[in-house]
């Protein structure tokens, strides 16, 4: 019996084709070229987000390097660059609806404190640039003294410069409940209130707000009550942001809102009403 050449087994040869060895190399080197790529696409963008980092720091503190107010003017306390700086990317939260009074022109101003406070400012001249009114609403942060009082700051915010103080000046009812009243020291002012300002202040614990300013507008205190009480009642909400409670609050004012007449004449709020206990 003759034997034949075996068959050679396909898969007992180890031995490897010339092409696969020349082709490892190939792919060797083009799998480091992918892996170099992406190391460098890492690199560029950590540099792109460092820098990115930086600008908005460097921003940041320029805007909180601003000085607080606008131009100078009568009634802007200077405490105000204390911390507080003006913030030009803020949008308006509040309006005040003045159509009937086309003579006078106001201006809007943002603060912000780098703990979180925010109080927007709205203010009021007359033809001859005269400020007639101001009114600020005081959303406090981090840097609120609760040990305050109420309006500390009003003396100082208004137009006459020799009002080293206030005093109590009775009450008027708004939206917003009951807001005290307050005028220049005795001798700060003339005779029914003529020339002299009236302020107010109103303190709200739920949000955490206070709502002051005042009023030069009338010829007497109850004149001056009267625009107070108007001015309150035509502030309205634009944005609320993140704050709920703000929104509640303007909404369940708005179902109080009266009309801009004067309220009937008692002890405390009537034209005659007597100068209440000691200086604010």
């Amino acid at each position: 019996m003759v034997r034949g050449r075996p068959m050679p087994s396909f898969w007992s040869d180890t031995t490897s084709p010339p092409y696969s060895r020349e082709a490892t190399p190939a792919l060797t080197s083009f799998s480091d070229e992918i892996c170099a790529t992406v190391a460098r696409i890492f690199a560029y963008v950590g540099t792109l987000a460092l820098f990115g980092i930086l600008g908005v720091h460097l921003w940041t503190q320029y805007d909180a390097m601003k000085t607080a107010g606008p131009a100078a003017g009568p009634g802007w306390s200077m405490d105000r660059a204390a911390g507080w700086h003006v913030s030009d990317r803020s949008h308006r939260a509040f309006a005040v609806n003045q159509v009937d009074q086309p003579d006078i022109s106001a201006t809007y101003t943002i603060l912000r404190h780098p703990e979180g406070g925010r109080k927007d400012i709205l203010r009021w001249t007359d033809a001859g640039a005269k400020p007639v009114a101001e009114l600020e609403i005081y959303r406090p942060g981090g840097e609120w003294d609760a040990s305050s009082a109420a309006g500390a700051d009003l003396a100082g915010r208004m137009p006459q410069i020799d009002a080293s103080g206030l005093e109590a000046a009775g009450i008027v009812e708004s939206k917003f409940g009951t807001v005290a009243l307050l005028r220049p020291l005795a001798g700060a002012d003339t005779k029914d209130g003529a020339g002299a300002c009236l302020a107010f202040s109103k303190r709200i614990d739920e949000p955490h707000l206070q709502i002051s300013g005042w009023s030069c507008q009338g010829d007497n205190w109850a004149a001056r009550r009267v625009a107070i009480g108007c001015l309150l009642s035509r502030l309205t909400l634009l944005t609320s942001g993140n704050e709920p409670k703000l929104a509640g609050l303007f909404a369940h004012a708005e179902l109080k809102r009266g009309g801009c007449t004067a309220s009937p004449s008692d002890w405390v709020t009537g034209i005659e009403n007597p100068r209440l206990r000691g200086t604010f």
